[in-house]
């Protein structure tokens, strides 16, 4: 199997049926994600007022809920990373799965919303060139 040099071999590849059975668990915590990626937004003003006056003391009240937000992005997005899951796009929720396809590794595509795994693509390309699979029928 021919690959770029600065791709590595998956550590897991999933079935379709595997990969379907993770997204309860994928929607969970990229809902965390997207949810702590909120709070960052909305107090990153404050936090830099607050990181810009550090040396006469700083802190700021939203200081906790921002810290929090960033052990929870970082907690799920490992717990992602733990299960073999790809995340591609935080805002999109875009999930890839190693999978092999002919013989070859290619990647399952999920994002957030979808109910199940419909689509595929090489693994030297991304979502926008995502293929349908093909009903299993």
């Amino acid at each position: 199997m021919a690959h770029d040099e600065n791709e590595t071999s998956p550590e897991r590849v999933f079935s379709l049926f595997e990969a379907n059975q993770l997204i309860p668990q994928l929607q969970s915590h990229l809902s965390t994600v997207q949810q702590g990626k909120a709070v960052l937004l909305q107090t990153r003003d404050e936090v830099r007022k607050a990181s810009a006056n550090s040396n006469l003391g700083g802190g700021t009240p939203v200081g906790i809920h921002y810290v929090k937000s960033l052990q929870d992005i970082s907690a799920n997005l490992h717990a992602i990373h733990e299960l073999g899951v790809v995340v591609k796009d935080i805002d999109l929720g875009l999930c890839d799965f190693p999978h092999v396809r002919d013989g070859r590794v290619v990647y399952l595509c999920w994002k957030l919303g979808e109910k199940e795994i419909r689509w595929w693509h090489e693994v030297t390309t991304g979502y926008k060139d995502r293929c349908p699979l093909e009903d299993p029928a």
